[in-house]
């Protein structure tokens, strides 16, 4: 299972060596390198680390930043999920970016006698910029292995039946202790606009899942909205933009607002410090009363259920291992234990 990742600590040194490798992807930034390069080291890097390090700052945690304690929590429940099932799984965590790294889980996996391999990316909407990166890091590293594994990807749920229940359920189960509020936003990360026209699905797979949500919670026009925050540089993203949206419902004297951010498996710096800090902040200063954040599903047992759910139904074919096979794989793992150790 594999999400984004994050800085090892909360300083400017660490969140630079983090976003050196996060924005250096060329599918995250869609720009010609050497342009790049030079905006990236000369401007980006030089300035920007600080101010995310203090972001970093003001959600870390004793357990080390909210995503990283979040995610081992989500690997935890859904191994004893699936042994609970079946028992022949082993789950390992992965980011695509910083520790604990692909290459790192699928070592450690190999070591355990892989040979069938389902990759999980804990995106529920596909993005070139976010699952596709995924998939370019595991074949890379794939690439290198002399018996590669039998390979499946997940490489979206936007509409998974499981996925839809445990989002509306969390809503309910916030309305049910808080009250309803005038309006429900959700937010979803952002992406240039120019990578949608370009063939991204992922605007339409966000609109898929806001639309399944809103119908499961009997939600009328007016009652909801989808949005997308997290902006970044000077050209157009997709629209509408979060922060503006909320700007400019203060100011039409909409009071109370709940967000949730569907597009989020676990919740993080975006979602912690943007909406539940900056923007909340911003819709107050405009004239509304309050601004709740609903948090991702995280750990919750019911995201693990339609997490289990999507390993079953995408392993349901592979049945039991084969004997020999495994017994070849586990000689093989002693051979390369007894090679290293000369």
């Amino acid at each position: 299972m594999v999400n984004l990742g994050t800085p090892e600590a909360p300083t400017t040194a660490a969140v630079r060596r983090y976003l050196a490798e996060f924005l250096w992807d060329p599918r995250v930034v869609e720009m010609a390198r050497p342009l790049w390069w030079l905006v990236l080291h000369g401007v980006i890097l030089r300035i920007r680390p600080a101010r995310v390090a203090k972001a970093y700052q003001a959600v870390w945690t004793e357990e080390g930043s909210p995503l990283m304690a979040i995610s081992r929590r989500q690997e935890h429940a859904l191994q004893q999920r699936l042994k609970a099932d079946d028992g022949s799984f082993e789950v390992a965590l992965a980011m695509r970016y910083g520790q604990p790294s692909i290459e790192h889980a699928l070592n450690a996996l190999r070591e355990k006698g892989l040979r069938r391999l389902l990759v999980l990316p804990m995106y529920p909407q596909y993005s070139a910029t976010t699952t596709a990166a995924v998939f370019d890091e595991v074949f890379r590293v794939l690439s290198r292995w002399r018996w590669v594994p039998e390979l499946r990807l997940i490489q979206h749920y936007p509409d998974h039946p499981g996925y839809i229940d445990a989002l509306a359920s969390s809503v309910r189960e916030h309305w049910q202790r808080e009250g309803r509020p005038d309006r429900l936003m959700m937010s979803f990360h952002g992406i240039p606009r120019r990578y949608l026209l370009a063939g991204d699905p992922y605007h339409c797979e966000c609109h898929t899942t806001a639309r399944l949500l809103a119908e499961k919670l009997e939600l009328g026009d007016g009652e909801w909205m989808l949005t997308f925050q997290s902006r970044f540089g000077r050209e157009e993203w997709l629209q509408p933009y979060t922060d503006f949206t909320l700007r400019d419902w203060g100011r039409a004297g909409v009071a109370r607002v709940d967000v949730i951010c569907p597009g989020f498996s676990a919740d993080c710096l975006e979602t912690l410090e943007e909406i539940a800090g900056q923007d909340r902040e911003l819709f107050i200063e405009n004239g509304g009363q309050s601004l709740r954040y609903i948090p991702a599903l995280n750990d919750r047992p019911d995201h693990i259920d339609s997490l289990a759910g999507l390993v079953a139904m995408h392993t349901r074919e592979w049945g039991a291992a084969d004997p020999q096979e495994e017994q070849l794989a586990m000689r093989l793992q002693r051979a390369r234990a007894l090679g290293a150790r000369r």
